[in-house]
């Protein structure tokens, strides 16, 4: 399996339709909604028994994607009060995961109220709040308690664990935090919560990563006599938006998982993934059109119509994102086409900022003004991160394609 390829033809032709019938340049995120079932489905189907996939919302939490997978994941990771709403909107009862280092007395107090199935707790003092939140409604909440482990974990683009960071409970500590959670009369440790790294290409590592959970839970299981019902090992398979031949092999992964758990599992517990890039970004697409061509300094430059206000990954991971040229014919102009050939060009936006570049030096066979840059992957970590309203520009259009 390839979550890299979709049916591009079917965001081309809606490119190509924009540019017939609107005047004004192309600007727009499309997603590809039967390659995001597709995919996901299959991640789903080939878990091993006794696994469970929630969708990681932060990647993505754009209603039409929430209902598209509602019947097809076991239910969504949400960092916010916010998401939480969200899912509700879509779905009265899907379980839900609350995480985040940071959650406001009102969040809690909410979510309990919106009936999330467990909420991933940071620290002993967040501890004792959930317990004092949900006693003064009458309820008991069901948590998992996120270490920061003191292994060493393999190479990703981020790292969360194995090091100082402002998420979980150091591992040193985990003790004190397990004892304090069966202490408390209105939390119930129901697991823990061991999410270390992030967009992570080496599939069989990660199943050696998942290895080194399980053992850690039974450690505690056996020191403090736990009875536990989750160990939630979060996501992190990787996207690479650099070296499009590097993938994460899914197949690779469910092979190396399932002797890990023929080894290592725990009898009644759950092993709970929530992804979101690997899930959502390969049926995204962001498409700017080429407002103008020049050259500066001995630099050739596209500027486009948008830029990193829409999609910011690119300058947040400092990377020149893949992108495809799509060619239009239209020119409504009195005046000859400006086009450039066999050069590299800088894709820039149309911010008064140099830091405006979604792609750097990428040499291009043929480039005209009022062609398409067609950025793949974008499914992910794109809108929703960006700064939307620098410059009061104009907002991307959001285009949902499904099958005809």
């Amino acid at each position: 399996m390839n979550p890299l390829v979709t049916e591009d033809h079917k965001v081309i032709s809606r490119i190509e339709q924009w540019k017939q019938e609107r005047p004004e340049p192309v600007c727009a995120f499309l997603y590809d909604m039967q390659a995001l079932r597709e995919h996901v489905r299959t991640c789903v189907s080939t878990l091993p028994e006794g696994c469970r996939l929630f969708y990681a919302m932060k990647a993505n939490p754009t209603r039409e994607l929430l209902e598209a997978l509602v019947p097809i994941v076991h239910g969504f990771e949400t960092a916010s009060i916010g998401e939480i709403r969200k899912v509700r909107h879509v779905s009265a009862d899907i379980p839900v995961i609350f995480g985040g280092p940071g959650k406001k007395d009102s969040e809690i107090s909410e979510a309990l109220d919106l009936g999330v199935t467990l909420i991933h707790a940071e620290s002993t003092h967040e501890l004792r709040r959930i317990s004092h939140i949900a006693g003064k409604l009458g309820k008991k909440a069901s948590v998992l308690l996120r270490v920061n482990l003191r292994a060493s974990f393999p190479e990703a683009t981020l790292v969360m664990a194995g090091r100082p960071t402002q998420f979980g409970v150091d591992e040193e500590q985990a003790g004190r935090a397990i004892e304090l959670a069966a202490a408390l009369p209105h939390v119930q440790l129901e697991g823990f919560h061991l999410h270390s790294i992030s967009n992570n290409l080496d599939a069989r590592l990660h199943a050696k990563l998942v290895s080194v959970y399980w053992a850690r839970v039974q450690e505690w299981q056996t020191r403090y006599g736990l009875e536990l019902r989750y160990l939630n090992a979060g996501g992190g398979f990787g996207i690479s938006y650099t070296d499009l031949e590097c993938k994460f092999e899914w197949p690779v992964f469910i092979e190396a998982l399932q002797k890990v758990l023929e080894a290592q599992r725990l009898p009644g517990v759950e092993l709970v993934f929530e992804p979101g890039r690997y899930l959502a970004a390969a049926c995204g697409y962001y498409a700017a059109e080429v407002i103008d061509l020049k050259c500066n300094h001995g630099k050739h430059y596209a500027i486009l119509r948008g830029g990193s206000h829409h999609f910011r990954l690119p300058g947040a991971w400092q990377h020149s994102h893949p992108f495809d040229i799509v060619p239009l014919d239209k020119w409504d102009y009195p005046f000859e086409r400006p086009e450039v050939r066999d050069v590299e060009i800088t894709a820039a936006g149309e911010l008064c900022t140099p830091k405006d570049v979604l792609a750097k030096d990428v040499r291009v066979s043929r480039l005209r003004v009022g062609d398409v840059l067609l950025f793949r992957y974008t499914g992910a970590y794109g809108w929703t991160i960006s700064a939307h309203d620098f410059l009061s520009h104009d907002h991307p259009e959001h285009i949902f394609i499904e099958p005809s």
